[in-house]
């Protein structure tokens, strides 16, 4: 019977192991409530620092001789010194990084980020990456080294500007081309259009025209729009587009390469198609995340100052504030259910 007390120290180091990593996450979970936060970066590196300790811990409790003891525990520290020592590199630069990228604050979920080649809508920032949704969909994970070390571009939530270029011959007139692509542009939904001529090249006049959109989540779609209504005004307005050059080996005259007059009505049902619904579909998620711990925050603070005015207000205005107040705690209730939810929904 007594040879099993030697491992009862083990035994109580896992349950203690196991109960502190879920303590951690309960403690963390209930500050990033309190104060409106994502937290899952220290909730990481209080758990990766729990593992280490509890590993110690067991190699010191463990049921061995101390010259086996000894040697177990330098094993384990030249692993960790290995590991620390090959992956300096990238396992500290990135955790690093994350801290960086968390302090500065440049981009949330669901913002619009463009690193070299990649580009999508951010869904996840870790303590070692950060997750993009592409526009095929896909999830990209980007080191955070990268993006420190790498010019990287965020579209602003206030608006954005969407281009397209074409190219015409020399034989329509400037100012044709110039309204034709101006009313594209209106067409397509975009604030303010506007038309520049981008270069005069051998063969014909390199245009760009582009608008401000107000809502960059359609971004997708309003870059298909654009160039759908640069076609249809142009090929209307009998303009053809030689972009980026013009070559048949047929010998063809008097000929316009113009398709003929589609229905409006499936254009329109057409354009009505949003595909980003579906693209982005976990940016969408973390963004309305993100937005509603906005929201929390705001109503907290407002909450706080309802508090104060209440305590130095005049009693006619009393009940008013009351109300105010039970009106942002019961908006306060429905926003934490909601997070709940699309937790529950993440997870």
């Amino acid at each position: 019977m007594f040879e099993y007390l030697v491992y009862i120290a083990p035994l109580f180091v896992a349950v203690a192991l196991g109960l502190g990593l879920w303590l951690t996450d309960v403690a963390v979970t209930a500050r990033a409530r309190k104060h409106h936060k994502d937290l899952s970066l220290s909730r990481q590196s209080i758990k990766l620092a729990l593992w280490f300790v509890a590993i110690l811990a067991t190699l010191l409790v463990l049921p061995v001789d101390n010259t086996t003891q000894g040697q177990l525990i330098t094993i384990f520290g030249l692993i960790v010194t290995a590991v620390l020592t090959l992956s300096s590199t990238t396992f500290v630069a990135n955790g690093l990084a994350g801290v960086m990228l968390r302090s500065v604050e440049n981009f949330r979920p669901g913002d619009f980020l463009r690193v070299g080649e990649y580009f999508g809508r951010v869904t996840e920032r870790g303590l070692l990456h950060t997750e993009i949704q592409t526009e095929d969909g896909d999830l990209t994970t980007l080191p955070n080294l990268q993006l420190i070390s790498t010019p990287y571009t965020v579209l602003q939530s206030s608006g954005t500007i969407v281009s397209a270029s074409v190219s015409i011959g020399y034989e329509v007139s400037r100012r044709d081309v110039e309204s034709a692509l101006l009313v594209a542009g209106a067409d397509s939904g975009l604030e303010q259009p506007f038309v520049q001529i981008v270069d005069l090249q051998d063969y014909s006049v390199a245009y760009r025209v582009a608008g401000f959109l107000m809502e960059p989540k359609q971004l997708l779609s309003s870059r298909s729009n654009l160039r759908k209504h640069m076609l249809d005004v142009l090929h209307h307005r009998g303009i053809e587009i030689v972009s980026p050059a013009f070559m048949n080996q047929r010998r063809i005259e008097d000929k316009r390469f113009i398709p003929p007059t589609v229905m409006r009505a499936g254009l329109a049902e057409a354009d009505s198609q949003i595909p980003e619904d579906k693209i982005f579909d976990k940016a969408e998620m973390a963004q309305a995340i993100e937005d509603l711990r906005e929201e929390q925050r705001g109503l907290a603070a407002r909450l706080e100052a309802l508090k104060e005015e209440y305590e130095t207000a005049p009693e006619a205005r009393q009940p008013l504030l009351k109300m105010q107040m039970q009106y942002t705690k019961n908006r306060q209730e429905a926003v934490a259910g909601l997070l709940e939810e699309n937790k529950n929904s993440a997870d």
